[in-house]
Parts: structure tokens; sequence; C-alpha cells
């Protein structure tokens, strides 16, 4: 039986690019969708299951964080965004609208081929592990419920992004356990991921403004020079 070939929609409005990527790719035997616009790229994201998307930033019609954004408000297709911008102002915004991972053009399409493997197989391995975990993790009156991906704060529902999840999934189960910016990165982003480690600070800052209770101290806390712990 012939293997199934993983579907990937690219999203950029540079024609020779958007034409060269779609032929790398299916040189590599996947299955390409394009659009040329974000109108028209969003109305595909939402009405096709895509294994990956590939999305520029600077987009006609509908930009790509906004594409992005809404994207994630339904479903979780794992997203390289696209952009010309190598700022950290550019990269934090695009991770923070659900973006999995960036790459800075130009660039090398060995290095796009690289990155989109990699998410792939963590999103397997996710999934695999999502099977055979603990379904729900604890801490005083935080939990989360790891098979529909909800955190409650005592009966209070707290709207998290993928990586606001990921980060604070990663704090309730290493309890009183100090982890360094670079391996919160590491658990979080991935090993290929090239995000600077004030990437953790700014979602970490994130976190505590929906977790935390105002005059209550910080259930996350700061050990300086170092990274950050939940203690018992």
């Amino acid at each position: 039986m012939e293997e199934k070939k993983e579907k990937v929609l690219i999203v950029e409005d540079e024609t020779k690019l958007a034409r060269f990527v779609e032929l790398e790719l299916k040189h590599e035997g996947y299955d390409i969708q394009v659009e040329y616009n974000g109108r028209k790229g969003l109305d595909a994201a939402l009405a096709e299951d895509f294994d990956a998307i590939l999305l520029d930033l600077m987009l006609p019609e509908l930009n790509g964080l906004e594409v992005c954004r809404r994207v994630r408000e339904v479903k979780n297709t794992p997203i390289i965004m696209m952009t010309a911008r190598d700022s950290v102002i550019d990269r934090v915004s695009g991770l923070d609208h659900g973006a999995d991972d960036y790459i800075v053009k130009p660039f090398a399409i060995e290095e796009l081929l690289a990155r989109l493997r990699a998410l792939l197989r963590r999103i397997d391995l996710e999934s695999e592990q999502q099977s055979t975990k603990q379904t729900t993790v604890t801490y005083k009156d935080l939990t989360i419920e790891k098979e529909n991906l909800v955190v409650k704060r005592g009966d209070e529902v707290i709207n998290l992004t993928k990586r606001e999840y990921e980060l604070l999934l990663t704090l309730m189960e290493n309890i009183n356990v100090v982890l360094a910016r670079d391996v919160l990165l590491n658990k979080v982003w991935g090993y290929e991921s090239e995000v600077e480690t004030n990437v953790v600070d700014v979602y970490i800052r994130y976190l505590r403004n929906k977790i935390d209770r105002p005059g209550e101290k910080s259930y996350i806390q700061t050990v300086r020079g170092t990274g950050y712990v939940i203690r018992s």
C-alpha cells in the first residue's frame, strides 16, 4: 500500500519563491497547495487538514500574523513563518500568534526542509506521547487536562497559546526542579529552533499574567541568573 503523502500549504505572495519552494517540496514527496494572499491562504487552511503550513509574514489582504492567529483559534496545524525581517520582535510576535517555528528570508532550501522535517517529527512524537502519558497534572488549584489541552485555576478555564501551554506543562511536570532558560527553550521550542533565550522570559511573563492572581505570590518563581521553577 502506498504511503500517504504529507500535505503542506504554502502561503506566499512572491510567485517565484512560492514556485521554487513548491517544486522542492514536491521533489521531497510532499503534496503541495499554494495560495498567494492571506485571505485565500486562511480559507484553504480552515477548509482542509494540512500536515503543515509555510506562511509568509507580509501578505496582501491579510497578513501572516492574522492568518496564524485565526488558524490557531480552531486548529493546531503546525505553522512555520517565513519572514524577511530578522528581529526579536517579529519572531516573538510570530511565535506568540501561534507559529511553531520561523525561518528568515533569504533561506537555504535545505534549512527549510530540515525545519519542516523536525517539526513534523516532533508533532508525531507529541501525539505518541500524548496517548501514553498521564492525562491530568495538578499543582495546588491549577490543573492541566492533557488530553483536551484544558488549563484551569479552580473552576476558571485559562486560555493559553500552544507555547504557553507547553511551557506551563513542562514546569508543572518538574515541580521543585529549577529549569534553565536553554532547557525550557529546548523542551518547548525544540532543539532545531534558533529562538533567543529571552523569548522564554517573555512567555513566562505572559503565563504569569494569565495564571496569577493580584496580590498573591506568583506560582512560577524566578531563580536569578538561571531560570524558573514551581515549588511545592
